[in-house]
């Protein structure tokens, strides 16, 4: 297994700068986010953007020694994801499928810190496996939170239909979403949806 002349797997150099990039994403995403759903919702997504952010500066010190750095490149990366997130995915959604979609990001990060530890510890360094081991319990503790949060949105069934932004913009695609929605019903009803369905079970 090849070790770069920064004294990492070529696999390890690579998924450091996923998680800048990841955790960068996190955080942009999860506080416009916040702004857009409020309530309990947005308690915990901000209380996850800050952790994120203390991730972020802790990993500064740690990779600097291996001559990697976040910024501009990883970190420039996690803005265009969570610009292209929140200015396209999320007006398309509910409120209850914006809050389980960001359990996603959060899901991601705590598996890559977890793959990340495992290659220190192959390449024995336990130091920086521990700092990971330890970031990792602290995402999965934001993840349950996430989780928790999006699970209570099903205690207001009819706010949690609601679309995620209620700007113009996501009124249109809450719009644009339940037709589509109405269309696959219809289709899914027609003579045309029960022959497919035959046809299939064949």
């Amino acid at each position: 297994m090849e070790i770069t002349g920064h004294g990492l797997y070529r696999a390890e150099h690579r998924a450091l700068r996923e998680l800048y990039a990841s955790a960068h994403h996190l955080c942009s995403h999860w506080l416009r986010l916040a702004d857009r759903l409020g309530g309990q919702p947005a308690t915990v997504l901000q209380h996850g953007a800050a952790t994120a952010r203390e991730l972020l500066d802790e990993l500064t010190g740690r990779t600097e020694e291996h001559g990697l750095h976040g910024f501009p490149a990883a970190e420039g990366t996690g803005s265009r994801l969570a610009g292209l997130r929140n200015n396209t995915g999320d007006l398309l959604l509910e409120r209850n499928q914006a809050m389980r979609a960001a359990v996603l990001d959060v899901q991601h990060l705590t598996t890559l810190l977890g793959y990340l530890r495992t290659l220190a510890a192959t390449r024995g360094d336990e130091q920086l496996a521990s700092f990971h081991g330890r970031w990792e319990e602290r995402m999965r503790e934001t993840e349950n939170d996430a989780r928790r949060a999006a699970l209570e949105l099903g205690c207001d069934p009819s706010g949690a239909v609601i679309p995620a932004d209620t700007g113009p913009l996501g009124r249109a695609g809450h719009h644009v979403a339940a037709a589509v929605g109405t269309a696959g019903e219809a289709i899914d009803g027609s003579a045309l949806g029960r022959a497919a369905r035959r046809f299939r079970r064949g």
